[in-house]
């Protein structure tokens, strides 16, 4: 791609320049702040519970479904999920859609649908079945956003899914075969070039296609990075998100020594997506890239204050107290058959810590806005977060607009920040399900 391109006026129009000026002692600090506060506030110390509340009359909610089997367990990848096995999985999806009528009974309704795992693809048949279903007990939802791996692109069963999802999520990683091979996925999913040839394929079955990169794996240079842009962009996808690798404490010893970049390269390479992608794309949040600014992604949490998830492992986050389904299969299965929903713990959360929340969401998608706390928590910003705003302003993350003073402008600095806490969260989430999995035994399964 040329580095200057020539306007129909014949005035030249540079490249997108990020100004990430924030040094990596700075960086440093914020990680070591925000794992403060996501050990603070991310801590098991929940309490058990059988049943979901009811819905609350005016707000809206999202509905999420995790299916948690996979045919390859990736040593990155820190989500609940189990081996494959035909026979467990269509059981499981059977209770799910049981599970989503018992939450049709307590009176929910959904505007969106996001289908997470694992791999949500496993059984194309019995996830068509499913998204039918939901949208028979749900007419309002307007959109289902799914995840699949590569390899399942090619299957014939995979076209079952056309008309049923909205939006299409593929986990690329990478399109270069050395990291592909470097992070054993090369013989389970193909080459860079056979996973770019069956999502061109694929693109006329889904409105919506996503392709996620992943940066920040050992040895990954600049021009390895600047080919797997090059080569999203030629597919021309809807959206494009470019997540950072994340390190927790179950992935420490494989991802750190064996898979992870030193950890001074990810300005480096974040400002080089962010000139890449800028100017082609519209930026949704930290990493993600869409073709419009109002469509649906990944981060479903930014545009719904509250969801419900149902399947083994799913969280929900409802009148600011987070539930959680057990992680146990066989408990699950044993939950659905008595007539009861799989949640089985409870947290509830504090105003600060939930305005600290919708802070770093805002930081994180470039919407903060002090209309939205003053709507939605009844405070003035500035005050009620004072020491947040005040370091944010700062560190040049926050600047007012100027056009409206109920917004603020996340700037690059900001962007990077919040990328930086963001994947501190997510890190601290998945030390969650890792504490949680725990326990489990094989009979578990």
């Amino acid at each position: 791609m040329s580095s200057i391109i020539q306007s129909a006026s014949q005035e030249l129009i540079k490249p997108y320049q990020a100004n990430i000026t924030v040094p990596n002692w700075m960086i440093s600090s914020m990680e070591r702040v925000m794992q403060y506060y996501v050990d603070k506030n991310l801590r098991l110390d929940t309490i058990s519970t059988d049943r979901m509340p009811k819905p609350v009359e005016g707000k809206k909610y999202m509905l999420y479904a995790h299916i948690p089997f996979c045919h390859t367990l990736c040593s990155f990848c820190t989500f609940h999920r189990f081996l494959f096995r035909e026979d467990k999985a269509r059981e499981y999806f059977i209770a799910l859609r049981k599970e989503m009528q018992m939450a049709k009974d307590l009176g929910y309704e959904f505007e969106s649908m996001y289908i997470g795992g694992g791999t949500t693809t496993v059984l194309e048949d019995e996830l068509a079945r499913t998204i039918e279903h939901a949208k028979n007990l749900f007419p309002g939802i307007k959109e289902v956003s799914c995840e699949s791996d590569p390899q399942h692109l090619a299957s014939p069963e995979f076209k079952q899914l056309k008309g049923l999802v909205d939006r299409m999520s593929i986990g690329v990683q990478s399109f270069d075969d050395g990291i592909l091979k470097m992070t054993d996925r090369l013989d389970k999913f193909g080459s860079g070039q056979e996973t770019f040839d069956r999502i061109m394929a694929a693109k006329e079955l889904f409105p919506i296609i996503n392709v996620d990169l992943i940066f920040g794996f050992k040895g990954q240079t600049d021009e390895i990075i600047q080919s797997d842009l090059d080569m999203a962009s030629k597919l021309d996808p809807r959206q494009i998100t470019t997540y950072p690798l994340m390190i927790t404490h179950q992935t420490r010893k494989s991802v750190k020594g064996q898979l992870a970049a030193p950890h001074g390269e990810m300005v480096n390479q974040y400002r080089q997506i962010l000139n890449s992608l800028t100017g082609q794309y519209n930026q949704l949040s930290a990493w993600a890239f869409g073709k419009t600014d109002n469509e649906g992604f990944d981060e479903y949490v930014i545009d719904y204050d509250e969801y419900l998830g149902v399947g083994s492992g799913s969280f929900s986050f409802l009148n600011d107290t987070l539930y959680v389904n057990t992680f146990s299969l066989k408990k699950y299965q044993q939950r659905i058959a008595q007539g009861r929903m799989a949640v089985e713990q409870q947290k509830k959360y504090q105003l600060k810590e939930v305005m600290q929340y919708r802070f770093l969401l805002g930081m994180f998608s470039g919407r903060l806005s002090r209309q939205y706390f003053r709507d939605t928590f009844n405070v003035n910003l500035d005050t009620a977060l004072f020491k947040e705003m005040a370091s944010m302003k700062a560190m040049g993350a926050l600047k007012n607009d100027p056009l409206n003073p109920d917004e603020l402008i996340v700037t690059d600095n900001g962007k990077m920040l919040g990328l930086l806490m963001m994947k501190e969260f997510y890190s601290g989430m998945d030390n969650v399900r890792a504490q949680l999995r725990q326990p489990l035994a094989e009979t578990d399964m």
